[in-house]
């Protein structure tokens, strides 16, 4: 046929007259596109790719997508991303994700995210997160946080955390807790900091606990305060 012929050519024309034909012939089109032709694509071509089409995309065509055209992504194809697809996302392409869509993201999708590209994530991003995304993330994600992700977390996030990712939080992550977020730490939290947490807490933060915050440090946590 010669949208095939077209295919094989990988030319700029020939990519265009293949995604004319997306909308009117199955998802076995995409999936034949080579990696190059995937990268030209246009982002208005990229738009016109159904959900279906995204969710075919083999993890080497994904990662080849230019962030000019993750930026273009709808939320109903980000969404349509498997978690291997999500999985093999570059770093440049997780900072380049609309904060819409990093807060359409399902929590399937979250957990399937790696340190590297966690770390990547924009404070703004970090901001964009919903709770239950928030309370997703691996513990080995949540020790990789900077300071500056963590102080950006919002404080009804905080609040959601488990345990177990509040513990994992590293010393200057703690240390860079605002007050709000300390204050919004629930008394588990507080009784499972290990004392070199303890010790990371601030002047500022030690003030802003709650007298239930303060009665569930641990005596070992208490005589390391200065």
């Amino acid at each position: 046929m010669v949208y095939q012929r077209h295919l094989s050519r990988g030319t700029l024309s020939g990519i265009a007259l293949v995604v004319g034909f997306l909308k009117g012939f199955n998802m076995s089109i995409v999936t034949g596109l080579t990696t190059a032709q995937i990268a030209a694509l246009t982002t208005t071509q990229i738009q016109s790719l159904s959900s279906g089409d995204i969710a075919s995309l083999s993890t080497s065509q994904v990662a080849a997508l230019t962030t000019n055209q993750v930026v273009s992504l709808k939320t109903s194809q980000i969404v349509a991303l498997t978690t291997a697809s999500v999985a093999a996302l570059t770093t440049n392409q997780v900072a380049a994700i609309e904060t819409a869509d990093i807060a359409a993201l399902k929590t399937s999708q979250i957990a399937a995210l790696n340190t590297a590209q966690v770390v990547a994530l924009t404070t703004n991003q970090v901001v964009a997160l919903t709770t239950a995304q928030v309370s997703t993330l691996s513990t080995a994600n949540v020790a990789a946080l900077t300071t500056n992700q963590v102080a950006a977390i919002e404080t009804a996030d905080i609040a959601a955390l488990k345990t177990a990712q509040v513990v994992a939080l590293s010393t200057n992550s703690i240390a860079a807790l605002t007050t709000n977020q300390v204050v919004a730490l629930t008394t588990g939290d507080i009784a499972a900091l290990s004392t070199a947490q303890v010790v990371a807490l601030t002047t500022n933060q030690i003030v802003a606990l709650s007298t239930a915050q303060v009665s569930s440090l641990t005596t070992t946590g208490i005589s390391s305060l200065t």
